[in-house]
């Protein structure tokens, strides 16, 4: 017996001979299971990929319905508010009490600043600050006697921060050189 043939006998190296010829592993049932192999392989990857997708899907859903009902506590927040506001419109009707209709509304004004707060919406500081074009609009510049020009002098609309996000900037009136 020579080298090449004590090897095959010990379960070494194969010739090319026997390997080509399958061997002596291969045969119909080492065929047939590599076939189940890959079918099971393929039927894996195929699931996962179905998976997958049904992930991707249900993600976007989720995605769309939190960018549809974002509002939704913010709603839930600005409906009393609301209501207070029309119980006054419907106040305006039975009284000529033009003061308690004032206090009314500030107390409502006083509510929506409160709510828009809780929120993490606050005023942009104007009353007597400087002129800061990132959260400042001038729509006005005029003279003031001992103010120092950019400084904001008067507020034409009130602006707001969301955070560190500029809602609304402010519109205001800045003082100029004389």
């Amino acid at each position: 017996m020579n080298m090449h043939e004590q090897l095959e006998d010990e379960g070494g190296p194969q010739s090319p001979r026997t390997a080509e010829a399958g061997g002596p592993q291969a045969g119909p049932d080492a065929a047939q299971s590599g076939d189940e192999i890959v079918r099971e392989a393929n039927d894996r990857a195929l699931r996962a990929q179905a998976e997958l997708e049904n992930f991707r899907r249900r993600s976007r859903r989720e995605f769309d319905d939190a960018q549809r009902y974002r509002e939704i506590d913010l709603l839930r927040d600005l409906l009393p508010v609301l209501d207070n506001v029309l119980r006054a419109l419907e106040a305006t009707e039975r009284t000529a009490d033009v003061e308690s209709l004032r206090a009314g509304f500030r107390m409502t004004a006083q509510q929506i600043e409160k709510l828009l707060e809780t929120h993490g919406c606050r005023p942009i500081e104007t009353d007597g600050a400087l002129f800061d074009p990132t959260v400042h609009d001038a729509i006005l510049q005029q003279t003031a006697p001992g103010v120092a020009a950019g400084t904001i002098v008067g507020t034409a609309s009130r602006g707001y921060r969301l955070h560190d996000r500029v809602v609304r900037p402010a519109q205001v009136i800045v003082a100029r050189e004389e």
